[in-house]
C-alpha cells in the first residue's frame, strides 16, 4: 500500500466521527502523491506524514460565564496548535455552535498550509468555542471572552501563538480577549491580530481576506487570458470576507449580484450595494431582509440558492461545505468559468472534482483566502517594530503576497505534471516548506 494511503487510513481510524478533518486530510494527501513518491523512503522513515497529520497539542477547557439573568452558562473552549515548524502558531478563534474538536482540527490543519503559502514565518493553529454570540448583550460577550482568556492566556504569546478573529469574532471580541490577556500577563505585546487601530491593529485588516481573494482571482484569470472587468460575480456570505470581496470586485470593474447569511440570500440585479450591506450587517447586526427593504429592486429568498444565479465567477465566502455537487452542476450549466474559495473548505471534494472536470478554474481556500492571515502577519511585524504602516502600504504588500502565492502554486502544479490544477499546486507548494523545516529540526 502506498504511504499516502496508509497514513490516510490511520487518520480516519484514530480520529473517529470527525468528518471535516478526514475531508481536509484526504483532500491534501490525495494531491501530494507526486511529491511524496519522489521522497517516499525518506518520508516514511521519518514518519513525516504521520507527524504532519497530528497536532503538536490540543488544549480543551471549560468556559463558565454568567448571563444577564444571573444564570451560569458553560461552554467548551479549544486551541489546536498544529504545526510550529516555520513560526509561531497562527490562526483565528471561531465562536459558533458548530465548533467541536474535529472542526478545530480541520481548520488548524488547513491553516498550516495556508500560512506556509504566504511566505511569512507563521505556523498553523486554530481555536474557538461552541459559544453563540448571536443575541448576546455586550456584557455577556465580555463575560464569555474574559472567562475564555482566563485559561487560554497560559498557552499563547507574541512568539508562541498569535490568535485572531474568525466566524463570530470581530473587533469587539478581539478587544475583550486582548484586554483580559493584558490584565492577566501584565505585558503589552502583539499577541492578537485584528486589533483596533488605537491599540496596535493594522490598517486594511478587515478588508484583507476579501481584497486578497479578488487579487488572487484577478491574477489567476489574467494568467489564463481573461479580464475580470465586466464579469458577473456571485458571492455567498455577508461577513467581512464577503463584504470586502464585493467591494473589491466593484473596484475591479466586475459586478457582484448576490450575498447570503444563515437564513437566506439576496439577488440584486443592480449589483450589491456595499454601503447598505455594511449598514445592515455591521452596524444594525440585522438579517438580510433589511437589505431587501432598503433596496426595493433586490430580491430576498429564504434558504440556499446563491449558486443558481447565472454568473461568470463564484466566490463561496460563508462556511465549510456550502457548495455541494448539485450547486457545482448548476454553476457549470450557467456558464461559470471560475470558483475561488473565500471561506475555509466551502466546496465538497465531489463538487470540486466536478468543477475541475468541466473546465472551471478552481483555486482552493488555503491559497485564495490567505489574504487575511497575510495581513495578520504584517500586523505582527508592525507590532514587533512598534510601527504603523499606511493603508496603501499594507494593501500593496497584500497584493504582492497574493500574486506570489498564485505563481508559486501555478509553478508547483506544472512542475509535478498537473498544469492548471491549482488545488494540487497549493497543497504541494505549502507542503514543501513545512516538510523541509520539519526534517531540518529533527524528530520533534
Amino acid at each position: 500500500m502506498r504511504y499516502v494511503d496508509e497514513v490516510l487510513q490511520k487518520v480516519i481510524a484514530q480520529n473517529p466521527a470527525q468528518p471535516e478533518f478526514h475531508q481536509a486530510v484526504q483532500e491534501v494527501l490525495s494531491t501530494l502523491s507526486p511529491i511524496i513518491e519522489r521522497n517516499e523512503e525518506l518520508y516514511r522513515r521519518e514518519a513525516l506524514l504521520e507527524r504532519l497529520t497530528m497536532p503538536e497539542r490540543i488544549v480543551t477547557f471549560r468556559v463558565p460565564w454568567v448571563d444577564d439573568k444571573g444564570q451560569v452558562q458553560v461552554n467548551t473552549g479549544y486551541r489546536v496548535q498544529w504545526n510550529g515548524a516555520i513560526g509561531p502558531y497562527k490562526g483565528g478563534l471561531r465562536l459558533h455552535p458548530s465548533v467541536n474538536v474535529g472542526v478545530m482540527k480541520f481548520l488548524a490543519f488547513e491553516q498550516t498550509f495556508k500560512n506556509s503559502l504566504t511566505g511569512l514565518p507563521m505556523g498553523g493553529g486554530k481555536g474557538g468555542s461552541d459559544f453563540d454570540p448571536k443575541g448576546k448583550s455586550d456584557r455577556e460577550i465580555m463575560a464569555f471572552c474574559q472567562s475564555f482568556m482566563n485559561e487560554l492566556y497560559k498557552y499563547i504569546g507574541a512568539d508562541t501563538d498569535v490568535p485572531a478573529g474568525d466566524i463570530g469574532v470581530g473587533a469587539r471580541e478581539v478587544g475583550y480577549f486582548f484586554g483580559q490577556y493584558r490584565r492577566l500577563k501584565t505585558v503589552y505585546e502583539g499577541v492578537f491580530t485584528g486589533k483596533g487601530l488605537s491599540y496596535g491593529g493594522s490598517l486594511a485588516r478587515p478588508q484583507a481576506t476579501g481584497y486578497g481573494l479578488l487579487y488572487m482571482t484577478k491574477e489567476m484569470l489574467k494568467s489564463n487570458g481573461v479580464d475580470i472587468a465586466g464579469k458577473t460575480v456571485v458571492v455567498s456570505g455577508a461577513g467581512n470576507v464577503a463584504t470586502y470581496a464585493i467591494e473589491k470586485a466593484w473596484q475591479m470593474g466586475a459586478k457582484p449580484v448576490t450575498c447570503s447569511d444563515s437564513t437566506g440570500w439576496i439577488y440584486d440585479p443592480d449589483g450589491i450595494d456595499v454601503a447598505t450591506l455594511i449598514q445592515v450587517k455591521q452596524v444594525q447586526r440585522a438579517r438580510l431582509t433589511e437589505y431587501a427593504k432598503a433596496r426595493p429592486n433586490s430580491q430576498y429568498h429564504e434558504g440556499k440558492g446563491v449558486w443558481t444565479v447565472k454568473c461568470d465567477i463564484a466566490l463561496p465566502c460563508a462556511t465549510q461545505n456550502e457548495l455541494l455537487i448539485d450547486d457545482a452542476k448548476a454553476l457549470v450549466a450557467n456558464g461559470c468559468m471560475a470558483v475561488c474559495e473565500g471561506a475555509n473548505m466551502p466546496t465538497t471534494m465531489e463538487a470540486t472534482k466536478y468543477l475541475q472536470d468541466n473546465g472551471v478554474y478552481f483555486v482552493p481556500g488555503k491559497a485564495a483566502n490567505a489574504g487575511g492571515v497575510s495581513v495578520s502577519g504584517l500586523e505582527m511585524s508592525q507590532n514587533s517594530e512598534r510601527l504603523s504602516w499606511s493603508f496603501e502600504e499594507v494593501d500593496s504588500k497584500l497584493q504582492d503576497i497574493m500574486v506570489n502565492i498564485f505563481h508559486n502554486l501555478d509553478a508547483a502544479a506544472t512542475e509535478f505534471g498537473m498544469p492548471g490544477n491549482y488545488v494540487a499546486g497549493a497543497n504541494i507548494a505549502g507542503f514543501k516548506k513545512v516538510a523541509e523545516a520539519m526534517l531540518a529540526q529533527g524528530v520533534i
